[in-house]
């Protein structure tokens, strides 16, 4: 469903495309490096465009050191944006490619990340900082509080997670890319360990190595490339970092609001035309929050929407990371879920796990940067 003319004045609604993604295998892969990772990701994605890296006259690169990556890749554009490490950044990357090509600041834009991170030992907490002594000194410790406070709140159990959970290892039990492939049942996840209670192994995301990487250009321009291209329909971000020393107690929810106001409108059209859902899943209880704050269900209930296979592919409305996403395929930081949504969207996936007639995906981030993309195949 279209809306009516007066949403239409949104300066960037299908002002730039995905024409371009590729993507390294996930593991374990010590013989490379985060750059080495990122430019084999590169290469994949130009292949996939059918282009060549004269082509490219800007790159926006996440989690990597611009000046070597330009070095080993070779490219001197005129538009260079180097961003911080935080998942957030998929989304900013992705809002900011966007905006530079409607600007005219550059027309084909390589968009790469790479993370080393298994192999480099990374660690996501245990860091000396001012909350240490509460233990507060990982993203999983502060997703944990949060998490019962929603349990204390609303009613929402461990158990609602596993849902979440045991969907999403369903999707990677059909991608031959996840890392995570062994079936899991709603007993596993809660017989699984806590890592920080009420947060069972299964609700944390993985730590794997590998490369993403995706090019962006005009609609004019996508014209001459290989492939159908994905048009980046809207986004919309909003900030809040008013309680990001400690786990925020609204859990996004005014700021996914806003967000909710705006990213419908700006794409034309309405949640109902969406076909399918691509959510930050660093933990299960993201996915509750991110479901909340966009209006699937009303706050509270998002233990109770998910249950019975709501996430489900061939079970559910809404299928959801139907590549297993961070939970089972590969922590890429909301890199790969764009990857999935533009195979799906292309018709490119396995026929089982294919989102029947897709047109239009939404990706959403519940963090201190709330923030939501809607990409179609069809302008």
């Amino acid at each position: 469903m279209i809306l009516g003319s007066e949403m239409l004045d949104w300066n960037y609604r299908d002002k730039a495309c995905i024409v371009g993604v590729g993507s390294t295998d996930y593991g374990v892969f010590p013989e490379t490096d985060a750059v080495g990772l990122g430019v084999s990701a590169l290469k994949a994605a130009v292949d996939d465009a059918g282009i060549s890296f004269d082509d490219i006259d800007g790159v926006i690169l996440n989690r990597l050191p611009y000046d070597r990556f330009a070095e080993v890749s070779n490219l001197n554009t005129p538009y260079l944006q180097s961003t911080p490490a935080h998942g957030r950044f998929s989304a900013i990357a992705l809002m900011m490619a966007a905006e530079a090509i409607a600007s005219g600041a550059a027309t084909t834009i390589a968009l790469v990340y790479g993370n080393d991170g298994r192999s480099a030992a990374m660690k996501y907490g245990g860091d000396p900082n001012f909350w240490a002594p509460w233990g507060f000194t990982s993203p999983g410790a502060s997703h944990a509080m949060m998490f019962r406070r929603h349990m204390a709140q609303f009613g929402t159990t461990s158990e609602d997670l596993a849902h979440i959970a045991v969907a999403f290892r369903d999707h990677a039990t059909k991608n031959p890319a996840a890392v995570m492939k062994k079936p899991i049942t709603v007993e596993d996840h809660q017989n699984s360990r806590f890592i920080c209670d009420p947060l069972h192994l299964l609700d944390y995301c993985l730590i794997n190595d590998g490369g993403v990487a995706w090019i962006m250009t005009t609609p004019e321009r996508a014209k001459d490339m290989k492939k159908k291209p994905v048009y980046v329909s809207s986004f919309a971000r909003q900030d809040d970092f008013s309680q990001n020393s400690l786990p925020p107690n609204d859990y996004w929810y005014p700021a996914l609001k806003k967000v909710e106001s705006q990213v419908y409108e700006r794409a034309g059209i309405s949640r109902n035309d969406i076909d399918g859902l691509m959510i930050y899943d660093n933990f299960s209880p993201t996915v509750l929050f991110a479901l909340e704050g966009m209006g699937f269900c009303k706050q509270g209930e998002g233990g109770q929407f998910v249950r019975d296979g709501m996430l489900q592919l061939g079970k559910g409305r809404w299928p959801t990371n139907t590549s297993g996403g961070h939970l089972s395929e590969s922590y890429m930081q909301g890199w790969a879920l764009i990857v999935e949504g533009v195979r799906q969207l292309r018709g490119e996936v396995p026929a089982e796990r294919q989102i029947k007639d897709a047109k239009a995906l939404q990706f959403i981030l519940a963090t201190a940067v709330a923030g939501s993309i809607i990409i179609r195949n069809d302008a």
